[in-house]
């Protein structure tokens, strides 16, 4: 998507005259993650903290590869992952990354049946893959979403499959609505949303509110980090909190795409000390 196409605008001019008085057209400064965050001065985003840019290219998704060591991966066993982005255009390796949220890769690992939940930064290989070494304990499906920043490119959003033999594979499963609120490491986390009911394609405001709230402190570049993901592991969402101020309270904005019960894993930081909480939320078709 082009953000801001910048050129030169030519004032009119007196016949037989040069063109005079041409005005550069105003530059706009745009979040790589959250574009619909705008200034017209560079800064950073209130969001997520990463800095404004200017003429943000075009969104082109970067292949990526994965390939797993062992090949044929087993429950219980260490599993270890190689990722290698590479060039849209060219095919070639990319081996130079921009930092978001202080990692140059993050990476989410979402079981079939929605129980297991892992948020993990693979480090960065002298070649310029990603490696990430760790512990699958069940069988089936697992979809994996890459959270990365190739330099002159956009932040990419990329999912894959893997499957560990040794169980029938569902396409996920089924969530009963679950907004009760939650005990989570060293705070407790409770939800109300706007409008109550959620509804596809529309805007869904959600609040949460945390108890206690004292020592509250930002999580890898952001007061909060949330992944939805839909009960058919089809959409995964990777969001930040629309308004937060280290305070008891934050709000998130989120379009859910499609009338399904989305998990939702929301994580904050008090006191050194991450919390995850966990909601399902019903999200219906508008009538």
């Amino acid at each position: 998507m082009a953000l801001l196409a910048i050129g030169w605008i030519a004032q009119p001019a007196s016949v037989g005259q040069a063109p005079a008085n041409q005005a550069e057209a105003p530059v706009e400064f745009v979040c790589p993650m959250h574009p619909d965050v705008h200034s017209a001065q560079p800064g950073t985003c209130p969001r997520c903290g990463m800095a404004l840019v200017a003429n943000l290219p075009d969104r082109i998704e970067y292949p990526l590869s994965v390939s797993l060591s062992p090949t044929a991966p087993r429950p219980g066993k260490e599993l270890e992952f190689t990722l290698t982005i590479r060039d849209p255009k060219s095919g070639k390796q990319i081996t130079d990354f921009q930092t978001m949220h202080e990692k140059l890769y993050h990476l989410f690992i979402v079981s079939q049946d929605l129980q297991y939940f892992l948020h993990d930064h693979p480090e960065k290989r002298a070649d310029g893959s990603f490696q990430l070494k760790t512990v699958l304990r069940k069988p089936g499906m697992y979809r994996i979403l890459s959270d990365f920043y190739p330099a002159g490119g956009t932040p990419q959003l990329i999912v894959k499959t893997v499957v560990l033999p040794g169980a029938a594979i569902t396409p996920g499963t089924r969530l009963a609505p679950d907004l009760s609120p939650k005990d989570a490491a060293n705070m407790h986390v409770s939800l109300t949303m706007r409008p109550a009911q959620p509804i596809a394609g529309s805007k869904t405001m959600m609040f949460f509110q945390l108890d206690p709230a004292d020592g509250l402190e930002p999580y890898l570049g952001s007061w909060s980090h949330m992944l939805a993901a839909s009960d058919d592991l089809i959409d995964m969402i990777h969001d930040h909190p629309f308004l937060a101020d280290g305070g008891p309270q934050m709000q998130f904005n989120v379009i859910f795409p499609r009338a399904r019960t989305y998990r939702v894993w929301v994580q904050f930081q008090r006191k050194g000390v991450v919390n995850t909480a966990v909601f399902n939320i019903p999200v219906t078709e508008l009538k």
